[in-house]
């Protein structure tokens, strides 16, 4: 029996073949079909994380130093800013106020129910006419602060206003703790603060962690009165607070990160 001429294939070499061909191929495209399997699920996981870190609460806080004969324009500006924001539902609450011992310092103070929240709203039309004259009108850049609150509060609880007969003033403490004593911070505030929170003459009151440096808080206390927060001052809970004030910050006293303010929008806060 004549064998196969040369260079001529039988069937099961052919077979073979096409076999193998078919496999690589196969093998290939499970191959891509496994790494974009991997792709996407890392998007899917880095979009995840993105909104996480986004989509939580934000709080803000704004301050303008606003040069001689310009204060009345840039507080209309930022009472309107503050009404529209006050008007968008993603809003928590938005305020306005200037120092009680100079009014030329300006702060803005907000709560979004997330990031991308925040930058819609500023991303409008009246908070960008803010924008143009802080260009020409300050005395330096505006300061933005972001800060996590440490003791949570509803919107209700931030809507909450003054009674017809109060003269709210809002005190704002900022505090720059030696390293080490965060927690210890944190820990006498947070026994507190139900009680600071209980006294008659407090609307609001938190306790906020700067999120560029965890050694770095700022308090948030809005009375009914001076008188209100003379009580305050002397009521016994706050004593702890008192006494880590007075031993485990950067600079004494620290009545010097103290700011009295006075709000001039929403016109009922």
């Amino acid at each position: 029996m004549a064998g196969p001429e040369p260079g001529h294939q039988t069937p099961t070499a052919m077979t073979a073949k096409v076999f193998l061909s078919l496999f690589n191929k196969a093998l290939v495209l499970i191959t891509m079909c496994s790494l974009l399997s991997n792709t996407y699920a890392m998007e899917k996981s880095h979009k995840g994380k993105q909104l996480t870190h986004n989509e939580g609460e934000v709080t803000v806080l704004t301050q303008y130093e606003v040069k001689k004969g310009h204060k009345k324009k840039f507080r209309k500006l930022l009472r309107k800013y503050v009404r529209q924001a006050n008007a968008d539902k993603s809003n928590i609450m938005a305020e306005a106020y200037y120092e009680q011992e100079n009014a030329s310092l300006l702060w803005v103070i907000e709560r979004w129910d997330s990031k991308s929240a925040l930058e819609k709203g500023r991303n409008g039309t009246k908070f960008k006419l803010i924008k143009a004259l802080a260009e020409k009108k300050l005395v330096q850049p505006a300061r933005t602060i972001y800060v996590k609150d440490l003791e949570p509060l509803s919107k209700e609880a931030w809507r909450r206003a003054p009674g017809e007969e109060d003269k709210p003033i809002t005190i704002m403490l900022f505090v720059d703790s030696k390293a080490g004593t965060e927690a210890a911070f944190k820990e006498v505030y947070h026994t507190a603060m139900p009680q600071f929170r209980s006294e008659p003459g407090v609307i609001n009151y938190q306790l906020s962690q700067l999120e560029d440096d965890p050694t770095q808080f700022v308090t948030y206390e809005k009375f009914r009165s001076e008188d209100a927060f003379q009580y305050h001052l002397h009521f016994p809970p706050i004593q702890p607070v008192i006494d880590y004030l007075n031993t485990s910050i950067k600079k004494q006293p620290f009545q010097t990160g103290l700011h009295r303010l006075i709000a001039f929008a929403p016109k009922n806060r």
